[in-house]
C-alpha cells in the first residue's frame, strides 16, 4: 500500500512540477530557457546527497548490528543514488554547453561530483561481486570513507574558484531568487524526493523477495537431503 501511494504521489507531483517549470516559471535571468534545467538539476543533486546519506547511515547500522535489512536498504539507496548522480552530471552538461560553450570542464564542482559518482559505483560493484558476508562489510566501509566527499561537493563553490553557480536556495545562497522560482524549486525537490523513496522501497522489496526465495530453496534442499 505504501509503495503504491509513493508511486502515484511521485507521478502527480512530477506532473505538477513539470507544468510549473514550463508554463509558470519564466526564463532564468541571463540564461534564457536553458536555465529551466535548474528545476531538475538542483533537486536531483539533493536526492543524490540524500541517497548517499542513507547509504552512510545504513552502512553504520549494518556494521553495528549485522542485520541484513540495513544492507538491503544501503544497496537500494546506492543504486538509486547512482542513477540520480548520473542525471546530475548529464543535466549539468546540457546546461553547461549553451552557458559555458562546453559540455565538460574540470571545474571543482564538476570534478568532485564525478568523484561522488565513482564512489557510488565502487559501492555497487563491491556489493555486487564480493561474496557475503565480506561483500556487505567491505561495501559499508567503502561508503563510510567516501561520505567525506558529500560536503566537499556542496562547499566546493565556496572553497575554490569555480564557474559553477553557488546554491540557488538555502542558507548559503548569495542572492535570494524570486518567490516563483523558490516555490517551483521546492515543489520539484519534493517530487524527486518522493520518487527516490518509491524507487528505494521497490528495490528493497525486490531484495527481500529474492532473500525469501533463496531461503525457501535452501530449506527445500535441506528437506530433500
Amino acid at each position: 500500500m505504501t509503495t503504491r501511494v509513493l508511486g502515484y504521489g511521485s507521478l502527480v507531483l512530477l506532473a505538477i512540477a513539470t507544468y510549473g517549470i514550463f508554463f509558470v516559471a519564466g526564463p532564468i535571468s541571463g540564461e534564457g530557457d536553458a536555465g529551466r534545467i535548474i528545476y531538475f538539476h538542483v533537486p536531483m543533486a539533493w536526492v543524490a546527497f540524500l541517497a548517499f546519506f542513507v547509504v552512510f547511515g545504513a552502512s553504520i547500522a549494518y556494521l553495528r548490528t549485522g542485520n541484513p535489512r540495513w544492507d538491503r536498504l544501503g544497496r537500494a539507496s546506492a543504486e538509486v543514488g547512482l542513477i540520480f548522480t548520473t542525471l546530475v552530471l548529464v543535466t549539468g552538461a546540457i546546461w553547461g554547453y549553451p552557458i559555458w560553450n562546453t559540455w565538460w570542464t574540470w571545474d571543482p564542482k564538476l570534478t568532485t561530483t564525478l568523484i561522488l559518482w565513482f564512489m557510488y559505483l565502487a559501492y555497487v560493484m563491491v556489493r555486487a561481486y564480493a561474496e557475503p558476508p565480506r561483500g556487505p562489510r567491505f561495501a559499508a566501509i567503502v561508503v563510510i570513507v567516501a561520505f567525506v566527499d558529500v560536503p566537499v561537493v556542496y562547499m566546493s563553490s565556496y572553497w575554490w574558484r569555480t564557474l559553477h553557480p553557488p546554491p540557488a536556495i538555502g542558507p548559503l545562497a548569495q542572492a535570494q531568487p524570486s518567490t516563483t522560482i523558490v516555490w517551483i524549486l521546492l515543489l520539484s525537490l519534493v517530487a524527486f524526493t518522493v520518487l527516490y523513496a518509491f524507487l528505494v522501497r521497490v528495490r528493497v522489496e525486490i531484495e527481500e523477495t529474492d532473500a525469501a526465495v533463496a531461503l525457501r530453496g535452501e530449506l527445500l534442499s535441506g528437506a530433500r537431503a
